[in-house]
């Protein structure tokens, strides 16, 4: 059989076997936000073009290089978003947010699109777990939401990963940066690439960030921006430093980060992993107190980071990090005849109702083969129900996992199960814990133990 087509490079499919995983991972991300106060938006995948080149900067390889822009049919140029904070702080403007008690925190996953090179870590479409924390000027704020960052890594378990932090500056100590580094560079001028010679006219900070080994050379030997920044920028830095301290919170200062977007200033951070090849930042992310401004609206101090999913699921991987099994399906019903079919399809209703997974064959298989599915998918429970159950009005409830069967009735089948299935998760639950002298579990089910 041959493919009309397949998925396009750069993009890949989640499949039912990997996506409870990562279900369970945005859940650990979403419960640490909710913890640091942060609720979840949502934005459109594309935007007005001029959004990212005003707030990522049109000197960036994502603007200059890499962003997906076309023109729709209203003649208006439209780009698929290429990160997650343009978009947030748009709609924090456009709703009238920066009107409401700040800070403002909001927190989303999303999906991105670049076009890069594809390889381990690097997509074309990838997928984020984005916070915004709009409206706080103070450098515990930077502290609060690195400490955000690691509390899902510590959650996840994930082992190896180093913070590291550098402060740019704000635009007013970073102007006599820049013209340090124009000067640097000018001497090497013949030797950077095309792109790095132009960046050297309008923004020569950008090539610290340019992937060139021959640019990546010349940029190591660079004038360092922490010995350029004011009084203000170091004193905010080393605050951001003692409140990282405080809570236990290890760091290395890396002074040639300058993150790969223009919003950037003062504290810039990435938390990075050596086990899963070059694209080893798995967070990053920093001070963006000029953007909201930048983008029409009043001057509103802002930070955030985005964590990139795939990389940090890539990363569990690598580590053999214990997950949480699927979930099983809790019952299959195995119907004899379409007699048998009408009552499987209502019993299953209702159990599903109560919450659990219900099961039945929808294909016209045997009995047997049934069976042999409902083994397939791991059910904890199958029942068979034939003329003689429906005219005995109860069927043979099988414990899959121990071989085990129990006479249901069917009338009261949806409530019985519930209680069985309700019982069987407290047991679960209760392995390994000492109950009081004179405790009985099962009493829980018959009305002792008031």
């Amino acid at each position: 059989m041959a493919l009309l087509t397949k998925a396009i490079r750069g993009t890949q499919d989640l499949l039912p076997a990997e996506s409870y995983k990562q279900q369970y991972v945005e859940g650990v991300m979403l419960d640490a936000a909710k913890r640091f106060g942060f609720r979840e938006i949502r934005t459109p995948v594309f935007e007005h073009t001029e959004l990212f080149q005003r707030s990522v900067g049109d000197t960036t390889d994502v603007v200059q290089k890499e962003m997906y822009t076309f023109t729709d049919k209203g003649d208006r140029s439209i780009t698929l978003r290429p990160e997650g904070t343009a978009g947030a702080v748009r709609a924090f403007l456009e709703h009238g947010l920066h009107n409401e008690p700040l800070p403002v925190k909001v927190c989303y996953f999303t999906s991105c699109y670049r076009y890069e090179k594809p390889q381990a870590g690097r997509l074309r479409e990838f997928h984020q777990f984005g916070v915004e924390c709009l409206g706080a000027a103070e450098p515990e704020a930077d502290a609060e939401v690195i400490a955000l960052a690691k509390d899902v890594f510590d959650t996840l378990e994930v082992k190896g990963l180093k913070l590291f932090i550098n402060s740019i500056g704000c635009p007013q100590c970073r102007a006599k940066y820049q013209e340090a580094l124009r000067e640097y560079f000018e001497s090497h001028r013949e030797e950077l690439c095309e792109t790095c010679q132009e960046r050297l006219r309008r923004n020569p900070m950008r090539i610290l960030d340019c992937k060139s080994p021959v640019c990546s050379e010349i940029a190591s030997k660079a004038p360092v921006v922490l010995d350029y920044i004011c009084d203000d920028c170091r004193d905010h830095f080393e605050k951001v430093k003692k409140y990282l301290e405080a809570m236990n919170i290890e760091y290395e200062i890396d002074p040639t980060i300058v993150r790969g977007l223009d919003y950037y200033t003062r504290t810039v951070f990435e938390f990075v992993s050596q086990d899963i090849g070059a694209q080893g930042t798995v967070c990053g992310g920093g001070r963006y107190d000029g953007l909201v401004e930048e983008l029409g609206g009043p001057h509103i101090p802002s930070l955030g980071f985005a964590m990139g999913i795939e990389r940090l699921m890539l990363l569990l991987k690598s580590q053999q990090t214990p997950m949480p099994e699927d979930e099983r399906c809790d019952i299959f019903i195995a119907a004899a005849d379409d007699e048998a079919k009408l009552c499987a399809v209502k019993l299953a209703s209702d159990i599903r109702g109560d919450g659990l997974t219900a099961l039945y064959d929808v294909t016209g298989r045997s009995i047997k083969a049934q069976m042999k599915y409902a083994n397939k998918l791991n059910a904890r429970y199958t029942v068979v129900i034939g003329s003689r159950e429906i005219e005995n009005g109860e069927a043979a409830l099988k414990d899959m996992d121990t071989g085990e069967s129990i006479t249901v009735k069917l009338d009261t089948f949806g409530e019985d199960f519930m209680g069985i299935s309700v019982q069987q998760a407290v047991k679960g639950l209760g392995d390994g814990i000492e109950f009081a002298d004179g405790f009985d579990l099962n009493s829980l089910f018959t009305g002792g133990n008031k």
